[in-house]
């Protein structure tokens, strides 16, 4: 699904149930993680937390919230951001309501949820329609909705 990055950039690339991961860090802090990454690379120095959190996750534990994460972004999407952060797992919000807890739109909520660059870490998935799934990395049906919805059952969502 992340067509657009050097595959040389990934300091840790891992097989997951939900395809293969590519996660980009520096100096010890995750700035990105991607889906379905085309190649597989050794894991550089300091990835090695990360792997043991994302398989332990992936085993059913919850992720720790200890990971030092540099996103980016604008200050409307560091809001977004640290609110995806405070949805337990098992748990979702709809647009409209981290719309209105923000004070926002759901449009830019989903639009700050899109250009999320740290899924799992930073959980988009948690953020669903008030119909239904709705969308998930920019996309609103095919591989990406599949995951989204195999990551919400991982968690134990039942919405």
């Amino acid at each position: 699904m992340n067509e657009r990055v050097n595959p040389e950039s990934y300091q840790l690339v891992m097989e997951s149930p939900i395809g293969r991961l590519g996660c980009r860090l520096h100096g010890g802090v995750v700035t990105a993680i991607d889906f379905d990454v085309a190649h597989a690379l050794r894991c550089a120095a300091g990835a090695g937390a990360l792997r043991r959190a994302l398989d332990a996750y992936f085993a059913g534990r919850p992720l720790p919230d200890t990971f030092a994460m540099a996103a980016g972004g604008t200050p409307f999407q560091q809001r977004v951001w640290g609110a995806l952060r405070r949805i337990p797992a098992g748990e979702a919000r709809t647009y409209g309501e981290l719309a209105r807890a923000l004070g926002s739109s759901p449009r830019a909520v989903g639009g700050a949820c899109r250009a999320n660059p740290i899924p799992l870490l930073v959980p988009c998935h948690r953020v669903v329609a008030r119909g239904g799934l709705g969308g998930f990395a920019g996309a609103r049906g095919g591989r990406a909705l599949e995951i989204k919805r195999w990551l919400l059952e991982h968690e134990g969502y039942r919405g």
